[in-house]
């Protein structure tokens, strides 16, 4: 069990690179205040958030996505309790849509997973997108960074939802589950959102539901036909479950578990993490590039006049901002 910060004093700020051996000792008010910090894009904790990436690199990272409706936070709910049961340290990233009003995460269907959490000492953080279009922002995974740095194993990040623009979480977490739900049309969903290519296991909710065979029917004759993932030699496998009774959760436990184990012996954790990392400094440099010319929005002003009034293509003035001038 994790054990509460000693130095927590109310009104008091602990600088944060004063939190990081808190963290790696697993006290959660700490862990708590440095996801808020992340959160918070606090300049101040830049440091600290590079040393505590230098202790990650240990935990299994699950995303779970699926449409909305298909009981994301319910599965999630059963899969702590499973997961604890056997003596594990979950953690839990929960992405949200961004409230309209405050920016901030909206609950939604939380509740029960907190509770879930509390009885099994696990860690549930709900973040907010904050508009941003593929639900996982900078501060998503440098909270996935706090929570490995601290020791918890597995990290799920519970997605908003899957469409066009929500399958970013193929790049940043090792096991991909998506959750189908009998009765929504989840097989056209499927094709259209490319969820058989990013899956690694496939679960279909409520299966007391005389629709769901249905639905598992339909994913199995999908992936007959080839349209599985090709990034791996793993095949995904399909399975039923019911989060409310408890029905085959422990054989969903069991498959993230044996696919942990395939990505280690096949060699495919390695290229993964590649993937991983290359995502996170692709993204997190268009993230400062946009940051930088937000705050200088004369330089970015004078190179969109430019190309409005036709004095240059958009081409050139990017390579103007990016300092590429011999390419220009």
């Amino acid at each position: 069990m994790a054990v509460p910060s000693k130095q927590a004093k109310r009104g008091a700020y602990t600088p944060s690179t004063e939190l990081v051996p808190e963290i790696l000792a697993g006290r959660i008010l700490a862990i708590a205040r440095m996801i808020s910090r992340a959160e918070g894009s606090y300049a101040e904790a830049s440091v600290a958030l590079a040393e505590i990436y230098r202790h990650t690199g240990k935990a299994h990272i699950v995303g779970i996505t699926g449409v909305p409706g298909s009981g994301k936070s319910t599965l999630v709910s059963s899969l702590i309790k499973s997961f604890a049961s056997g003596g594990y340290k979950v953690g839990v990233i929960a992405v949200d849509p961004s409230s309209p009003f405050s920016g901030g995460a909206i609950l939604g269907d939380r509740v029960r997973m907190s509770d879930a959490a509390e009885a099994c000492h696990a860690f549930v953080r709900s973040m907010a997108t904050r508009g941003h279009l593929g639900g996982l922002t900078r501060s998503t995974l440098q909270a996935v960074d706090i929570l490995d740095a601290a020791g918890y194993s597995p990290i799920i990040i519970e997605t908003v939802g899957v469409g066009q623009d929500e399958v970013e979480v193929v790049r940043a977490a090792h096991t991909i589950v998506v959750l189908s739900a009998p009765g929504l049309g989840d097989d056209i969903q499927a094709i259209k959102a490319g969820i058989l290519e990013i899956a690694d296991i496939h679960v279909v909710s409520k299966c007391d539901k005389p629709e769901a065979s249905a639905t598992v029917s339909t994913l199995q004759a999908m992936m007959a036909l080839g349209t599985a993932s090709t990034r791996t030699s793993w095949y995904p496998s399909v399975l039923a479950v019911s989060s409310v009774s408890g029905a085959c959760i422990r054989d969903l436990k069991e498959n993230i578990g044996r696919h942990w184990l395939h990505l280690k012996q096949s060699g495919e954790l390695a290229e993964r993490q590649h993937n991983m990392c290359k995502t996170r400094i692709l993204a997190t440099a268009k993230q400062l590039f946009e940051h930088k010319f937000n705050e200088d929005a004369e330089v970015l002003d004078k190179h969109i006049q430019a190309v409005m009034s036709r004095d240059m293509d958009p081409t050139l003035a990017a390579h103007l901002l990016l300092g590429w001038e011999d390419k220009a």
